[in-house]
């Protein structure tokens, strides 16, 4: 019944508890999670449940945890940080939002607001959390619409946002090679938008390339230094198409071209 309360406490305390019970088990994890689907709300506490299955319980605004309820240890953030933890953690996931698809959209709705609350988790938790939506968007578990919040004015200032996606596209381009990334980045428009990841005064292509460079990612500097030189093209192949539509003398045309 719509009309009764929102009350996220009672179904925490049912996953918390059934994660408890499975422990470190993964495969037992999905299997309490495919069943608990017939019992529990899921559509409607979505993401009390994502909270719950990366922070151990629901979060406050900012990314702490809510302390007045019973938390879980077997969860993203309490979990080792290595990637073959994290590849498990994500099959979880994947399977989860295969056998209830409707979570799909609320699912990439948390990975946004997990993102926007980066600078209230420890760096190991961002680094756990980078690894594993990398591998999500690596399976297509997530659309790369989610980096979107990495722009947030905030995240970028601090460095945040740029020190996360090293660690996200290492995680991705250790699943998928670069043209698979630059397939799903363009997709929704990311391919020209990596120069956002920092602060206005060090959006420089230069910047971009040492940073990602020295980070070990030199195909993604690469892929992105090519995208600035295709969006420059453009540009300046549409200033001539429209000098001469305007019937500007055809030796200004010609000088821009020989740039061109």
């Amino acid at each position: 019944d719509e009309k009764e309360r929102f009350d996220p406490s009672q179904f925490q305390e049912s996953i918390v508890q059934g994660l408890n019970q499975t422990g470190t088990d993964l495969e037992a994890v999905a299997k309490f999670l495919d069943t608990s689907g017939a019992k529990l709300d899921y559509r409607r506490y979505a993401e009390t449940l994502f909270d719950i299955l990366v922070a151990g319980g629901m979060l406050a605004p900012g990314g702490t945890l809510s302390e007045d309820l019973t938390c879980t240890e077997f969860c993203v953030f309490k979990a080792q940080e290595d990637m073959e933890t994290m590849q498990a953690y994500a099959q979880v996931f994947n399977k989860l939002i295969r056998r209830y698809k409707y979570l799909e959209k609320g699912f990439e709705e948390e990975i946004k607001k997990l993102l926007l609350f980066l600078k209230g988790f420890t760096e190991s938790d961002r680094n756990k959390l980078a690894m594993l939506t990398g591998i999500l968007l690596a399976n297509g578990n997530l659309s790369a619409s989610i980096l979107s919040s990495l722009f947030n004015e905030n995240l970028v200032k601090e460095g945040v946002s740029a020190c996360f996606a090293i660690k996200l596209f290492k995680s991705w381009l250790s699943e998928k090679d670069i043209n698979s990334v630059a397939g799903s980045l363009r997709k929704v428009g990311m391919d020209n938008r990596l120069m956002e990841l920092f602060p206005a005064n060090k959006r420089s292509s230069e910047h971009f390339s040492k940073y990602f460079n020295e980070a070990g990612l030199k195909e993604l500097s690469d892929f992105a230094k090519n995208q600035e030189s295709i969006g420059a093209r453009k540009e300046l192949q549409k200033e001539i198409e429209d000098q001469m539509a305007r019937g500007d003398p055809l030796k200004d045309v010609r000088h821009q071209s020989f740039f061109y």
